[in-house]
């Protein structure tokens, strides 16, 4: 770890201790809960965390200033290795706690060998996995919890993604023992752990606490891959003017929006063109905290294509549906601004319910920008750039994007990683091994997929030529930030060419947050 990061953790950590409610325990149970409930993000955490992860980044990368820092050989990388009863183990991951892992990426070519995950300092792992493979899971999940990559072939190459929540109180390993030593193949991972004060009250995962949770495991794991549809009511005909603005009143006082659904009466209208000149705009008391394209802001960048996720559900020429709780303490206003030159008949359902706001309430923002002519680099040799997602400043929760992609050339565009910086460290909070892999897949694969967290909803051409999106939303693995928020992604291809980039943004925080990138009228 930095040691000027360490130094920071370590103060957080010390300044923590003293505020943490006695009361709070961090469960399987509580964090499953938190997981499916949409409005958790809308406030403060409960039991405040650090959102961290580890990843089999390049090493060379250490600081921007330093040759490497574009190094892409992102993948058999790990803390150390160590002798354990006789077994050479890669240690993947080595946290003291009190913490949880909230989202475990993977992906190899083979499969030999297993995976250990070892809680609170014990002998022994808790969790075995015979191969490099979290499908072969030693406990009973669905597809909502545990998602097999598009690439995944359960004998050869491909990765999954594991959602389980697993805290522990005091300590966890994560190891991999290898078939062939030095390791031969290679091996990629991205864990997400968030990492609570010292003193936070934690019941750390075992078989056991499985088992009593297998029910609502259950409930949970289908709920993600069926989010309540609410029933529809109170539906109203607006006609848009061209160039103009149709106001969606909200009621008064202190109210949450939690379902938003539009229509195009014409079908005819759902072009990529008319939707990006179609823009939501949201204000709460009396702050503007949402605007952007129609189409960027459900997932399906642009035009209209299938979203099916937790947040957000597009029916291709249908419906888009938002389940972002958006709260706000005395008024509210939504609107569609129209941006063409001809008039759109819209039918809007919004869906509001009263709020408790207190002081660990926030606003929901989305905000979005777009810039062309991007240029992607081969190499560091060639010069890359990082491209700016998101910088904020003041309090709140980073919660997720769309990335969509107008892609200039006939080769894969996404090999650079993607680096979260959180108040001022001196090094990221998270540094990823390429987009695919932050989106949840592996291996440059440009097809359509739909899992509740991560996406592709559009994919024109197999070797990435033209338009494709992806989208990510956070839940257990949300990142607070207390003053600032940095997102940055390295501009690498397979060769040298551009690429027109758009970026939505979806956040929630304090009065007075501000995005210093978005765009606006």
């Amino acid at each position: 770890m930095n040691i000027l990061r360490k130094v920071i953790l370590t103060g957080w950590l010390i300044s923590c201790t003293l505020i943490v409610p006695a009361q709070n325990v961090v469960t399987l149970k509580s964090l499953l809960n938190e997981l499916a409930d949409a409005s958790a993000v809308a406030r403060l955490p409960e039991s405040q965390y650090l959102l961290r992860q580890v990843s089999s980044y390049d090493r060379h990368s250490v600081s921007a200033q330093q040759p490497g820092w574009f190094a892409n050989e992102d993948h058999t990388n790990f803390i150390r290795m160590e002798n354990n009863s006789g077994r050479n183990e890669h240690v993947m991951m080595d946290e003291d706690g009190p913490g949880a892992i909230v989202r475990f990426w993977e992906t190899t070519f083979k499969r030999p060998g297993t995976l250990r995950i070892y809680f609170d300092n014990e002998p022994n792992a808790r969790i075995i996995i015979p191969g490099y493979d979290l499908m072969k899971f030693p406990y009973p999940l669905g597809k909502g919890l545990l998602i097999p990559h598009s690439s995944y072939e359960a004998e050869a190459k491909g990765g999954s993604t594991l959602y389980l929540p697993m805290p522990y109180k005091k300590h966890c390993k994560v190891t991999w023992e290898d078939p062939q030593n030095p390791v031969a193949e290679k091996r990629y991972y991205q864990i997400n752990f968030r990492k609570y004060p010292a003193g936070t009250k934690v019941e750390t995962f075992s078989g056991s606490v499985f088992t009593a949770n297998k029910a609502l495991i259950k409930r949970v794991n289908d709920k993600l891959l069926n989010p309540n549809i609410q029933q529809i009511k109170n539906s109203k005909a607006y006609k848009v003017a061209a160039q103009g603005t149709a106001i969606i009143p909200l009621p008064a006082g202190s109210h949450a929006v939690s379902f938003f659904q539009i229509k195009l009466n014409d079908t005819t209208q759902y072009t990529d063109a008319l939707l990006r000149s179609l823009f939501l705009k949201a204000v709460f008391d009396g702050e503007q905290t949402v605007y952007c394209p129609l189409s960027d802001f459900f997932g399906s960048g642009a035009g209209s294509t299938a979203v099916n996720s937790w947040y957000r559900t597009v029916s291709p020429k249908a419906e888009m549906i938002s389940r972002f709780v958006m709260p706000y303490q005395r008024s509210g206003r939504l609107a569609v601004v129209n941006k063409n030159d001809a008039a759109v008949n819209l039918t809007i359902t919004v869906i509001s319910k009263p709020w408790n706001w207190d002081a660990s309430s926030l606003y929901f923002h989305a905000d979005w920008r777009q810039e062309n002519n991007i240029p992607i680099k081969r190499t560091e040799a060639d010069k890359p750039i990082e491209w700016d997602v998101a910088k904020f400043t003041g309090a709140g929760l980073f919660v997720g994007e769309t990335f969509s992609v107008n892609n200039h050339m006939h080769k894969w565009y996404g090999e650079g990683d993607q680096k979260l910086w959180v108040d001022g460290e001196q090094f990221t909070s998270e540094y990823g091994t390429g987009l695919e892999d932050y989106y949840n897949t592996s291996w440059a694969p440009v097809v359509i997929y739909q899992s509740p967290f991560a996406n592709a909803t559009r994919a024109d051409n197999e070797d990435s030529f033209g338009e494709n999106t992806f989208t990510r939303t956070r839940n257990l693995d949300a990142v607070p930030f207390n003053k600032q928020f940095h997102y940055n992604v390295e501009m690498l291809g397979w060769e040298n060419g551009s690429a027109d980039i758009s970026a939505t943004i979806y956040w929630y925080g304090k009065k007075g947050a501000k995005n210093l990138l978005q765009q606006t009228e």
